[in-house]
């Protein structure tokens, strides 16, 4: 469906998020991107949002071309004002402000950012300050837009670092004119924690690549139980498909879940992996695969929208 003459199509965003690492997730986010803009003759900008572990950098050889620092407010305590009430204590659910004999503590890397003790504080003895979560990247990739997260080492809230770039996202987007603003693809972390979650949350459509193993098809079903309340349709792609897996079968037959392609297991796939290449580039007939994925996930989107 085009948009009406005269009006830009709202940009559509896609999560590709899979129930374990290493089910080809990136190598499938990295193909749809390389055909997005030719398949549905929209731009795309490709995010990473695994950021403790990114590597969608690694497939699209992107040119970076600015750096951001992303924060995460803690709070810091005025020793003299503070009157050792213990309110932020109590009310702090991760243990990071306490007080220790006379002295009021603030355990930075506890603490998860919520603001509860600073609305709390009844002298107003504590004020926000930040510490780094992380950086984002953006640079392009030939025509291909691109975004990335990189975790701090050591650091613990992923969360606020994919939300963090979420929103970077959402303002590169405004600051373009509506007829330029690109569909986005996100890829997500593996697994259904938090990470994963926040991940798809501002996705139209999830996009859950799986691979036709037992451990495989085990975390794809917990992945279809984690994202189907979320409301937003989901989709799959087999990876190294082989044999029909009859437990894979049930699973999107009883979910109502459309299989989009199945990726055979096919040694050119891996030789072309190996020499740098993506899935496009193996021959036509896999390049037509990725946009035929594109143009359905599009439509996937845009049915969800008009439901």
């Amino acid at each position: 469906m085009n948009a009406p003459h005269g009006q830009a199509a709202r940009p559509l965003r896609v999560a590709i998020a899979s129930g374990k690492g290493g089910t080809g997730k990136t190598t499938v986010s990295a193909a749809l991107a390389t055909v997005w803009a030719e398949a549905l003759s929209r731009p795309v900008l490709a995010v990473d949002l695994d950021v403790e572990e990114p590597n969608l950098h690694l497939f699209l050889r992107p040119l970076i071309t600015d750096t951001h620092v992303a924060n995460l407010e803690i709070p810091i305590i005025d020793a003299d004002l503070c009157t050792r009430c213990g309110a932020c204590r109590e009310i702090c659910q991760f243990g990071a402000v306490t007080i220790l004999g006379d002295t009021p503590l603030v355990f930075d890397e506890m603490c998860h950012g919520c603001g509860a003790c600073l609305a709390l504080c009844p002298v107003a003895a504590m004020r926000p300050g930040t510490r780094e979560v992380g950086r984002i990247e953006e640079g392009v990739a030939g025509d291909i837009g691109f975004a990335c997260g990189r975790l701090r080492v050591g650091e613990a809230m992923s969360p606020v670092l994919i939300r963090a770039v979420t929103a970077r996202v959402d303002a590169r987007l405004a600051a373009l004119p509506e007829e330029k603003r690109p569909d986005v693809l996100l890829d997500s972390p593996p697994g259904v924690s938090c990470p994963a979650v926040n991940a798809v949350a501002t996705a139209d459509a999830i996009l859950l690549v799986v691979e036709p193993t037992p451990f495989g098809v085990h975390d794809f079903a917990l992945a279809v139980e984690a994202f189907a309340p979320l409301g937003k349709p989901l989709a799959v792609v087999i990876n190294k498909a082989g044999e029909p897996d009859a437990q894979l079968a049930e699973i999107c037959a009883r979910e109502d879940l459309p299989i989009l392609a199945a990726i055979p297991d096919d040694r050119a796939i891996v030789e072309t992996y190996a020499r740098g290449g993506l899935l496009p580039d193996v021959s036509p007939r896999y390049r037509e695969l990725c946009r035929d994925v594109a143009k359905k996930l599009a439509a996937l989107c845009r049915e969800a929208r008009h439901a």
